[in-house]
């Protein structure tokens, strides 16, 4: 039996090997342009948010020569100032046509309430759906903001009064992350990129193995063959397993080279991600290759053609992410219980380890042999469903 496995298992895998072309989409597609796509996304996200805390603001201001001592403020705080005598209703008009990004109005009368000592108005125009303009509205507000908390301060010491009776509460924020810890804020995802490549790394043999041979004519005879159906079908999904195996340590090289790049550091990140790390997610995935793999067979075995697979299976992907995107909206913690969710406690534990926690090993233990039990009940389903008689029909 074992022998026979093994005739099978390797004809698949020359198979496969020989479509250069599959091969190619499998192993690069998602093992290498998802780690690398992934990192570049991280790096831009970092760049943009370290680059604009410095980078000069375009301001518009309508009524600047009503508050010049504000102007000036503003200039030391990197605005850069571009006077415009605009109306309410022209600056309304300019924001939501995307002409500007924000417009501050001062109106006549400030320079009146400011000396009289009374809350002196400002209209700032912005635009809240705009995403790409939230952080340069952000930073004007709290430019306006220390203005204002700066000369209410003068104004308190003017009069003999402290400005520390206005602070009646003092917080001292006591972080207890890590840098490892915050890091995972922003890596958080890196697990549905690791399953996701995979799926996509067995996706093609699991469907060329079954309803390929099957649209191909070549089931046939290969089942008329000394060979158990049980042999037959054990040895695809090993072999759709093995390229799955290799895409998880395709995608775990990867993503050790470029989250070497990527400047976490510049927001006092680390990344947990040295080879110690992936080892052990390595180790944690392999149940998977196997239940993955017995999945997308079971599945393909109900299509009659090629094409009728892939859309069937293109679907399948997006049962095991699933889990991990709930858990994300969520903030799901790890336990017992969510021990026996596959992907999902592939997802805590991987976030655990990311973070450098220390997780429990029965949570190891549960999370391994809940996906390899599984894995092999999807293989005997398999099995059976290729016992059909209809198999061929």
């Amino acid at each position: 039996m074992t022998r026979r496995l093994g005739v099978v298992f390797r004809k698949e895998i020359l198979d496969n090997f020989r479509d250069r072309r599959s091969l190619t989409s499998a192993m690069l597609f998602g093992p290498l342009f998802g780690p690398v796509l992934f990192a570049v996304m991280i790096s831009f996200a970092l760049d943009r948010v370290v680059s604009s805390e410095d980078a000069h603001i375009r301001v518009v201001v309508s009524g600047g020569q009503h508050a010049p001592k504000l102007i000036e403020h503003l200039r030391r705080a990197n605005a850069d100032i571009v006077p415009m005598a605009v109306a309410l209703k022209e600056a309304r008009e300019m924001v939501a046509a995307g002409r500007e990004d924000v417009i501050l109005l001062i109106p006549e009368t400030f320079g009146e309430a400011f000396r009289a000592g009374r809350p002196a108005v400002l209209q700032l125009v912005s635009d809240s759906a705009n995403s790409a303009a939230e952080e340069g509205v952000r930073r004007v507000r709290m430019m306006l903001g220390a203005y204002a908390g700066g000369i209410g301060a003068m104004r308190l010491q003017a009069r003999g009064v402290s400005a520390a009776v206005t602070i009646p509460i003092a917080i001292d924020d006591v972080d207890v992350s890590t840098p490892a810890a915050r890091s995972v804020l922003l890596l958080g995802m890196m697990t549905y990129f690791i399953i996701f490549s995979m799926l996509m790394g067995g996706l093609y043999l699991a469907i060329d193995s079954t309803a390929g041979e099957r649209e191909r004519g070549s089931l046939e005879p290969l089942l008329t063959l000394p060979v158990s159906r049980a042999d037959l079908i054990v040895g695809k999904i090993l072999a759709t397993a093995a390229y799955m195996v290799t895409a998880l340590a395709v995608t775990l090289i990867v993503f050790a080279v470029v989250l070497t790049r990527v400047p976490l550091e510049d927001l006092g990140m680390t990344s947990n991600f040295g080879p110690a790390t992936a080892v052990r997610i390595f180790v944690l995935m392999l149940p998977f290759s196997l239940l993955g793999a017995a999945l997308m067979t079971c599945v393909a075995s109900f299509t009659r053609s090629y094409k009728e697979a892939q859309t069937y299976l293109t679907v399948v992907l997006l049962v095991p992410t699933l889990p991990i995107l709930f858990a994300a909206l969520n903030a799901m913690r790890p336990s017992t219980g969510l021990m026996l969710v596959p992907s999902l406690s592939q997802h805590l534990v991987i976030t655990g380890l990311m973070k450098a926690e220390s997780v429990p090993v029965s949570y190891l233990l549960i999370s391994f042999t809940s996906t390899l039990v599984l894995g092999l009940l999807l293989t005997g389903l398999a099995t059976r469903l290729y016992r059909r008689e209809s198999l061929l029909g």
